[in-house]
């Protein structure tokens, strides 16, 4: 629960990331913030057994709706100086899996679509975590000053939060947990960086301490998980979580 903690903590920066960009509108952000903190609520007391299976249901109900709502929507307002300003994404996405959700209570679908509506909640708060440092990326392209703005405290802690899951994500053979702290370590932390030092906003002393450290978490992670399996290179593990050869069970 402290690693989930802590990749909730990541997740808020990078809400309010986006919301600084311009990409998430407040209200959206507010609402989105207020449903990530009352998820993480309800895991604990999903955890201790104290949430009822019909409650839990119908927050995964919501967060499904809620998810394939906004992502569409943010992916469109980052890049709403070239394009109109419209809700359309919004509206087609979250009518189209609302119908879907309603036809899964009816039991109107299929096991193999069942099985896709209810990852859909997962890869949609994945891909909204992975789109952050994309739309923060975009917005230092379109105004560089921005660059000026950033923290690299903020930064680092976008690192730290999600290196620290890795190798759990990893170990487990996670695919879906380690695409998006993968790609939040490096692009939201990482690539936010090297940004900020092209542009002199950071030492070039910080930049290779983190850079090297980054480079030296991700190869001592692999080369750990090889020691653990007993498999024959570093790559392995990397091999096994994409193919899926390998299954944890806890």
């Amino acid at each position: 629960m402290i690693v989930q903690g802590v990749g909730v903590g990541s997740t808020l920066i990078v809400l309010m990331q986006l919301a600084i960009a311009g990409a998430m509108p407040l209200p959206a952000f507010g609402v989105t913030t207020l449903a990530v903190v009352l998820g993480y609520i309800l895991n604990i007391l999903n955890y201790q057994k104290i949430v009822r299976p019909s409650i839990w249901q119908v927050w995964e109900e919501a967060v499904t709706i809620g998810g394939v709502t906004v992502l569409p929507q943010v992916m469109w307002s980052t890049f709403e100086p070239f394009l109109p300003h419209s809700l359309l994404p919004a509206i087609v996405f979250g009518g189209g899996i609302l119908c879907l959700v309603i036809l899964a209570r009816l039991g109107k679908l299929s096991e193999r679509m069942l099985l896709h509506v209810g990852g859909a909640s997962a890869w949609t708060a994945t891909l909204l975590f992975m789109w952050g440092p994309v739309a923060q990326m975009w917005t230092n392209f379109l105004n560089p000053a921005n660059i000026k703005g950033l923290s690299s405290q903020t930064v680092l802690l976008a690192m730290i939060g999600n290196g620290l899951l890795l190798p759990r994500a990893l170990f487990i053979r996670d695919l879906m947990w380690f695409t998006g702290s993968s790609w939040g370590c490096s692009m939201a932390g990482e690539g936010i960086l090297i940004s900020m030092y092209i542009n002199n906003c950071v030492s070039a002393g910080l930049f290779w301490i983190v850079s090297t450290g980054y480079v030296s978490g991700i190869v001592g992670m692999l080369y750990k998980d090889r020691q653990v399996y007993g498999l024959s290179s570093i790559i392995s593990p990397l091999l096994e979580l994409v193919s899926g050869s390998r299954r944890y069970y806890v």
